[in-house]
């Protein structure tokens, strides 16, 4: 099954979490925060007023509440709208 998104939603799958901090220390699964960071996996169209600026492939930083959870073949993702995507990293 696929997802396509349309007009102009972005379909992300969020980054792993860390499971240590810079320092070396593990943290327990409940202690992990969610990162804000996520690739591309797939772009809409866009629309006659809005030109979409991902790509697929791309990793980006989203906004903490943003998008909506879908879960599809036993994998999460996250459907947001191009507004709700905050930088592109590097």
């Amino acid at each position: 099954m696929k997802l396509s998104p349309l007009s102009d939603r972005v379909v992300l799958k969020q980054l792993e979490a860390e499971e240590t901090t810079k320092s070396g220390i593990i943290l327990a699964s409940s202690a992990q925060e969610k990162p804000q960071e996520a690739e591309v996996i797939a772009v809409g169209p866009g629309t006659k007023d809005v030109t979409m600026q991902v790509k697929v492939g791309q990793k980006v930083v989203y906004s903490k509440y943003a998008g909506t959870n879908v879960k599809l073949e036993d994998e999460e993702f996250i459907l947001v709208k191009q507004d709700d995507i905050l930088a592109i990293v590097e």
